[in-house]
């Protein structure tokens, strides 16, 4: 491709020259002074937050041994700069979780007599910060991708066994204790509701350096979208192109940013396993697993995997005309496989325990199966214990029910599909059962969240006439999510009614800069 296209690759030296780290030697812009982790901005997000926080922190870490900065590992992990039972100025929480390079230093770590030491950068060029949440291949380094990516080496030396990042506007640098865990958290984060407290590796602080006039870098978190979202809107741009390359046969991948990222995953894909016969999904399948068993997209709760050719104008992005697709050829006897007992993101408590719980493939291609219903049949009722009835789009119906319990809550969910069942459903294959159908059905983001970050396919999916045959679960219509709260899930985050009022006084009333969007 090079030889026939040589000017499209004219500059490749040159960017492979920034491409490279740089190491620097003498004093550096980011040590220009020391402070202490106590004077640093102490953020605070939401109101049952375990303290201050750092949101958009740059790990730097290295395996045993090793000095060689190419085998580093730069990610984003939360800080907890202050509260619970940290000491003050000495202390800081690390929390990393699944699928994160720095776990694969600390179990190395954990078998070697070095102490396991890591630089905590803040600020700096803005790509910097990107690097850290980029899901890279597999040996290409964050230090490479940001000099890539911003134009510029990534600079740093050595300072008493630690990286320094010259360009950080802050470093903390500290030895992350092997063995030793604290209680992290709570923490307000992105799927809308707290991460709770749990225990994590503590760093005992060394030094705190910054350079002149600096500038603390932070997010703010919450339900999406938020600031963050814009994070994943950009990787999504830059690793679209190569969705095919990584995984032969899909065409599209989306992680519904409105669900909170992981517990919704859209694929378009290929079936083209038995050409010469009606199609059913087998190729889209192993496409499903393929998507699974790999880095990011292998925590996705729900994967709804479409065949291109059915629609060849259908973009996972366009998430309402998806789920239309889908809801109008899904064959709910052959179309749902579920996977149990396995791993699911850190932050999600619908599952079984920490990281634990089900996901759920929905694989369909074929011709359309049904017309969804756009509005509800004259006389439409409800099983008794359940009303308010909203129809939230075409072929998808919230129904509110009783506050869940555990002794009632799972028969309180077949029963309503059952009965639902008996009356003809066709049109409507899908309702969600809630607390609140007025919220659901008043915004398409609203259902997105509330349906798939409040349910645990293995506990929370049922379906008219359910039955396990061969180890197969099949329905008819309708399949019924049960998205009301329960017990163990954490709390969602609400805004501090006190804190909105500051805000409307000082920005917003009559008078004030940002009035005319008041």
């Amino acid at each position: 491709l090079a030889l026939r296209r040589p000017w499209h690759y004219r500059r490749a030296p040159f960017t492979a020259l920034k491409a490279l780290p740089r190491r620097v030697r003498g004093r550096v812009p980011v040590q220009y002074g020391r402070t202490t982790i106590g004077q640093l901005p102490q953020i605070v997000c939401w109101p049952m937050d375990g303290g201050a926080f750092i949101t958009l922190p740059q790990v730097l870490t290295l395996p045993p041994g090793s000095r060689n900065i190419m085998e580093s590992n730069l990610g984003m992990y939360r800080i907890q700069l202050s509260g619970n039972a940290y000491v003050p100025d000495r202390e800081v929480g690390m929390h990393y979780q699944l699928h994160r390079g720095i776990g694969v230093h600390h179990a190395a770590y954990n078998q070697s007599d070095e102490p396991f030491r890591a630089s905590i950068f803040v600020g700096g060029p803005p790509a910097h910060a990107f690097a850290a949440i980029m899901p890279l291949p597999e040996g290409l380094s964050e230090l490479t991708f940001a000099g890539m990516l911003g134009g510029r080496r990534f600079r740093y030396k050595w300072h008493r066994g630690y990286v320094l990042s010259a360009d950080a506007d802050f470093v903390i640098t500290g030895i992350i204790r092997k063995q030793e865990k604290k209680p992290e958290g709570p923490f307000g984060d992105h799927l809308g509701y707290y991460s709770l407290r749990h225990d994590f590796p503590v760093m005992e602080v060394e030094e705190v350096w910054h350079r002149k006039d600096a500038i603390w870098h932070f997010t703010v978190v919450g339900r999406p979208p938020q600031e963050d979202s814009s994070f994943g809107w950009l990787i999504h741009e830059l690793v679209e192109p190569l969705t095919p390359a990584e995984f032969p046969g899909i065409h599209e991948v989306h992680a519904v940013d409105e669900a909170g990222v992981h517990p919704l995953l859209l694929a378009i894909g290929s079936e083209r396993y038995m050409p010469f016969r009606e199609k059913k999904p087998e190729e889209l399948l192993t496409q499903a697993n393929h998507l699974l068993g790999k880095g990011q997209t292998s925590l996705a709760k729900y994967l709804l995997i479409a065949e291109r050719t059915d629609d060849p104008g259908l973009h996972t992005h366009d998430t309402r005309a998806f789920f239309r697709h889908v809801l109008e050829r899904v064959d709910l006897s052959r179309d749902l496989h579920f996977y149990t007992k396995t791993t699911i993101d850190t932050l999600d408590y619908s599952g079984t325990g920490w990281n634990e719980g089900s996901k759920l493939v929905i694989a369909v291609c074929g011709p359309v199966r049904r017309q969804l219903w756009g509005a509800l049949p004259a006389g439409f009722d409800l099983p008794k214990g359940f009303g308010n009835p909203k129809l939230v789009a075409p072929g998808i119906l919230a129904v509110e029910g009783p506050a869940f319990t555990y002794d009632r809550g799972y028969d309180e969910a077949a029963l309503l599909a059952d009965q639902l069942g008996q009356r003809g459903m066709e049109g409507l294959p899908l309702v969600v059962l809630c607390d609140d159908a007025d919220f659901l059905a008043a915004d398409w983001s609203n259902f997105l969240w509330a349906a798939f970050t409040r349910s645990n396919p293995s506990h929370d999916v049922h379906g008219a006439r359910a039955q396990c045959v061969h180890k197969h679960w099949s329905c008819a219509e309708p399949l019924v999510i049960d998205a009301r709260s329960k017990p163990h899930h954490a709390p969602p985050l609400e805004l501090d009614p006190a804190v909105v009022r500051r805000v409307e006084d000082r920005f917003f009333r009559k008078g004030k800069p940002l009035a005319r969007w008041g």
